[in-house]
C-alpha cells in the first residue's frame, strides 16, 4: 500500500467519524431541510454546481496553472460540502437546520452533478473524463450520507449515549485529519512550495474568494443563509476531488498537494470575508444568531 493511499484512507476515516459525530447531534428533520424548500434548493445547487465549476474553468483556461493546480480546481469544484463547513456556519450565525440541510443536499445532488459536470468538462477541455455512477453513489454514502444517517439513527434509539459519545468521535475524527495531513505537509512540503508562484496562491485565492462571494449573493432572499451557503460554496470535500483526480490522471502526483494547499488557502480567504462580512453587517453591535 502505497503512502497516499494509505493518507487517503485515513482522511476519509476521518471525515466519516466526522460526519457520524455530526449526525449523533442531529435531526432526520434537519436532514432534509432543503428538500422542503426547492427555491433555495435551487439557489444552492446553481451557486455550488453551476457557477462554482463555471469559475473553476474560466481560471483553468485563462491562466498559465501548472496541470495539477488546474485538475484540483476543477476536481473540486464539483465535489460536495465536507463535514465541517456546517459546524463553521453554525458558528458564524446560521442555523442547524439549513446547514445539515445544506450538506445532505449537496452530497445527493453530487451523484447526478458529478458525472454531468465530467461530460461537460470533457468537451470543454477535449479529454476522456469519466468516473462511474455506481462508485460516485458509493464515496458520497460512505464518506457522507451513510455516517450521518448511523449517527442519526443511534441519537434516534439511544439519545443520552449519542450526546455522551458525540464529542469524543469527533474528537478522533480532528486527531485522524491532523494524522493524515501531517505526512502529506512533511513528504508534500517541496511539491506545495513548488506550485507557489506562476499566479498559483491568486488563482487559488481567487477562486475561494469568488465561490464565497457567489454564495453570499445568491442567497440574498433568505439573509441568515447568506455566509452558510457563501461557506459550502468555496469548501468542498477533498477526498472525493482527490479520487475523482486520480481517477482521471493518475500521472498527476501533485494533486493531493493542490488540494491541501487550496485548503489552507480557502480556510484563511473565508475566514478573512467572513470576519469582514459581519463586522461590516453589525457596527458596533454584537452578533445575533440569525433564525431561519
Amino acid at each position: 500500500m502505497s503512502l497516499q493511499v494509505l493518507i487517503l484512507a485515513v482522511l476519509k476515516a476521518s471525515i466519516v467519524l466526522s460526519v457520524t459525530a455530526l449526525g449523533l447531534r442531529e435531526n432526520f428533520s434537519d436532514a432534509i431541510f432543503l428538500f422542503r424548500r426547492p427555491a433555495e434548493l435551487g439557489r444552492a445547487f446553481f451557486s455550488m454546481n453551476v457557477v462554482a465549476p463555471v469559475l473553476a474553468v474560466i481560471l483553468a483556461l485563462k491562466l498559465h496553472l501548472y496541470p495539477a493546480v488546474k485538475i484540483a480546481l476543477v476536481t473540486l469544484s464539483v465535489s460536495p460540502v465536507p463535514p465541517i463547513p456546517p459546524r463553521g456556519a453554525i458558528k458564524a450565525g446560521g442555523k442547524n437546520d439549513y446547514a445539515i440541510g445544506l450538506m445532505v443536499a449537496a452530497a445527493v445532488m453530487s451523484i447526478v452533478a458529478i458525472p454531468v459536470a465530467l461530460e461537460v468538462f470533457e468537451r470543454i477541455f477535449g479529454l476522456r473524463l469519466h468516473i462511474p455512477l455506481g462508485f460516485v453513489l458509493r464515496l458520497v454514502f460512505v464518506t457522507v450520507l451513510g455516517p450521518l444517517l448511523l449517527g442519526m439513527a443511534v441519537r434516534a434509539l439511544a439519545p443520552a449515549f449519542a450526546e455522551r459519545i458525540a464529542k469524543p468521535v469527533n474528537r478522533l475524527a480532528y486527531g485522524l485529519l491532523i494524522l493524515s495531513l501531517l505526512p502529506v505537509l512533511f513528504r508534500s512540503a517541496r511539491t506545495i512550495w513548488s506550485l507557489i508562484g506562476n499566479g498559483t496562491l491568486l488563482s487559488l485565492a481567487g477562486f475561494a474568494l469568488g465561490c464565497y462571494v457567489i454564495g453570499f449573493f445568491l442567497e440574498a432572499p433568505r439573509p441568515e443563509n447568506r455566509r452558510v451557503l457563501a461557506l459550502a460554496t468555496a469548501s468542498r470535500h477533498p477526498a472525493i476531488a482527490v479520487v475523482i483526480a486520480n481517477a482521471n490522471f493518475p500521472q498527476q502526483k501533485s494533486v493531493l498537494a493542490s488540494v491541501l494547499l487550496y485548503m489552507m488557502v480557502s480556510g484563511i480567504v473565508t475566514s478573512v470575508a467572513l470576519k469582514r462580512i459581519r463586522a461590516e453587517a453589525t457596527p458596533g453591535v454584537p452578533q445575533k444568531r440569525m433564525a431561519a
